[in-house]
């Protein structure tokens, strides 16, 4: 994170807000976006699918009219797309890599893809950009006492969507960005 706020601060320096502009020059805040949708989609189960025709899919015969389930979270996480996919690494997706969740990339789709992407999608990713930025460009974060961060657990919980097993409460320290 204090990687990110130094890039964020960086960019916004001697300004009052983060803004749009601002925003485009920020790559490795899109590359943690990124890594942050890769483990964790808002949806791990895609919108389920009809099959048009019959059809095989590595061996399994699929029938005419079958719902068929996408799973996100899975194919985030498959080995022949990246080395140690359960790990948190943001630069996979720096340098020369043009891998987006737009649809085009199977190995990243937590907003779906073809026709059925999320129309929200454009939406949803500047909100993300914007209300990351803004909150790292203002304040500090930490951990409430007690809590040691190499101990914390940050698994997810199954479910339809993601969360964590256990709870996280950052305490926010106010940043004066005059000095």
């Amino acid at each position: 994170m204090l990687k990110l706020q130094q890039e964020i601060r960086m960019v916004c320096h001697n300004k009052e807000n983060v803004t749009e502009e601002d925003l485009k020059k920020m790559t490795w805040l899109k590359a943690v976006i990124k890594e942050t949708l890769r483990l964790h989609p808002p949806a791990p189960l895609l919108v389920p699918r009809e099959s048009s025709e019959e059809t095989q899919i590595n061996g399994y015969d699929v029938p005419k009219g079958t719902k068929v389930l996408i799973n996100a979270w899975a194919i985030n996480r498959d080995p022949k797309f990246g080395q140690n996919p359960e790990e948190f690494i943001p630069e996979r997706f720096m340098g020369d890599t043009s891998v987006d969740f737009r649809g085009n990339h199977f190995q990243l789709i937590p907003f779906g893809g073809g026709r059925r992407i999320c129309p929200g999608i454009n939406f949803a990713i500047s909100n993300i950009e914007m209300m990351i930025a803004t909150i790292l460009f203002h304040f500090n974060w930490e951990l409430p006492c007690g809590i040691i961060r190499d101990e914390f657990d940050m698994s997810d919980a199954p479910g339809l969507s993601v969360r964590r097993n256990e709870k996280l409460y950052l305490v926010p320290r106010e940043v004066d960005h005059t000095i």
